[in-house]
C-alpha cells in the first residue's frame, strides 16, 4: 500500500498555524514541484467551516498568486484545517509564510470575493467573506510559524 506522506505527519505534536514543506518531487528533466502544507487550525481541535474554507480558497487562489510565481494549485484540506499548495521549483517556508501572512491581511481588506457565480464555482452559493475574514483575523493574530512543531 502507498505511503501518504500527510498521513506520516504526527498530527497531536503540530503547533497551528504553520507553513511546512510537505514534499519535494524532481523529475528526470529537472523540473521540481513543491507541496506545502499551509496549516490554519490545529488539527483535531477546530475547523473551517465550509462557507468561510471555500471563500478563503477563492481569495488564496487569487492572491497568493500575485505573491509567489509558479503557483500550480491551492486546495482545501479535506480536514479542514488549512489548505495546500503546489508550486514548481524551491522555496522557503519562511518565504510561504511571509506571504500567506501578506494574504490574510489583505483578505481583512477585501471587499469582494472573486469567482462568485453559478459559471466560475461549483457551489457560489456556499461562501462566507465574514467568516474568511475572522479565521484570517484568528490565524494572523497566532502568527504563522515557519516550522510545524515550533513557533517561531
Amino acid at each position: 500500500m502507498a505511503k501518504v506522506e500527510s498521513f506520516q505527519l504526527d498530527h497531536t505534536k503540530v503547533k497551528a498555524p504553520y507553513v511546512r514543506v510537505a514534499g519535494t518531487e524532481r523529475n528526470a528533466a529537472g523540473s521540481i514541484v513543491q507541496k506545502y502544507d499551509l496549516r490554519l487550525l490545529q488539527p483535531n481541535t477546530d475547523a473551517l467551516p465550509t462557507a468561510a474554507l471555500h471563500t478563503l480558497e477563492h481569495l488564496l487562489a487569487t492572491y497568493l498568486r500575485d505573491e509567489l510565481p509558479g503557483i500550480i494549485d491551492i486546495s482545501p484540506m479535506g480536514c479542514r484545517t488549512g489548505f495546500y499548495l503546489i508550486i514548481w521549483d524551491e522555496h522557503e517556508p519562511s518565504t510561504v509564510a511571509a506571504a500567506l501572512t501578506k494574504v490574510l491581511r489583505k483578505v481583512l481588506e477585501t471587499e469582494t470575493v472573486p469567482a462568485v457565480s453559478a459559471l466560475e464555482c461549483g457551489n457560489y452559493k456556499d461562501h462566507s467573506l465574514f467568516g474568511a475574514k475572522e479565521y484570517a483575523k484568528l490565524v494572523l493574530e497566532a502568527g504563522i510559524s515557519d516550522d510545524p512543531f515550533t513557533r517561531r
